[in-house]
């Protein structure tokens, strides 16, 4: 039989869950969807490949897996339900799955694609409530809630030194023969003025891929710097002496916003680039985002 590939977006509150990775015991983002869809298609728990490994209560918006099925399999999802494939699958996977995780779409992938190494980077918000004033309860998930106030200024005067290709074992935890070099594409702290952040003190960092811990251990040393505990110029003294001293922020302040991948033209030769970069998940490099 021919098999395709199917592409899902997929969004959760990771507050209940040990990360994305399935492991035995604990409850996981991917072991929660594997079983749904095992149920919904009938079919032994599907292979799913995702763009970060989120870690344990982290959130994500936009998270994008995919999963090989025989297209057999892919066609019968519908039975006698109207809609395509995926527009069925999406409505079978609402019945089934727990409240904080949410199927948004499901679509036969272009070819070439690769949930993972397609990616062309990987974009996280870090959301603090800094004054009691602006915590909210009805967000109390996706906002950290801090009792010092920080100078986000100063927290973005320190951000210039961590962009760029570098090697980041000062903000992983390591991991036998990981690399932890990564591309910061951008990294920007602002206390935002308008919308639904508003008041809130927001850290947007973009990469090609993260390693484990690293926005999270990026943040920690920020907000040393916006307490006034440490300089503008400590996060990058540390970036250059790859010396583990930041304090790694709690999980539930981050959230994944959005996986940006390339034209549909460009996504098998972007992923055979990425995997001559980097070796397997199991072979020294974690695959983990944070």
């Amino acid at each position: 039989m021919s098999t395709i590939r199917v592409r899902l977006d997929l969004a959760y509150d990771g507050t209940a869950f040990a990360g994305w990775a399935s492991q035995p015991g604990p409850r996981t983002v991917q072991g929660t969807l594997s079983g749904a869809l095992g149920m919904v298609l009938r079919c032994p728990d599907p292979r799913l490949t995702v763009a970060g490994r989120t870690d344990a209560g982290v959130h994500a918006r936009r998270q994008v897996a995919h999963l090989d099925l025989d297209r057999d399999v892919w066609r019968g999802v519908c039975g006698r339900l109207a809609g395509t494939p995926g527009q069925v699958l999406v409505r079978r996977l609402a019945g089934v799955l727990p409240d904080d995780v949410v199927v948004h779409r499901a679509d036969e992938a272009p070819p070439g694609f690769d949930a993972r190494f397609s990616a062309l980077s990987r974009r996280y918000v870090y959301r603090i409530a800094d004054d009691a004033a602006l915590v909210d309860p009805l967000r109390r998930v996706p906002v950290l809630r801090h009792r010092v106030p920080l100078d986000a200024p100063a927290m973005h005067a320190a951000t210039q030194a961590l962009v760029g290709l570098n090697d980041y074992a000062a903000f992983c935890k390591p991991r036998p023969e990981a690399t932890t070099v990564r591309t910061v594409l951008a990294l920007d702290v602002a206390r935002r003025a308008e919308g639904a952040d508003a008041g809130l003190v927001t850290v947007a960092i973009e990469a090609d891929a993260f390693c484990h811990s690293m926005v999270r251990s990026i943040v920690g040393a920020l907000m040393a710097v916006g307490e006034g505990r440490r300089s503008e110029a400590w996060p990058g003294e540390l970036l250059a002496g790859r010396v583990r001293a930041a304090t790694v922020a709690p999980a539930r302040g981050l959230t994944l916003e959005d996986v940006r991948y390339p034209p549909d033209a460009e996504l098998a030769e972007r992923a055979e680039r990425t995997r001559a970069r980097r070796p397997p998940v199991g072979a020294g490099d974690c695959g983990c985002d944070d």
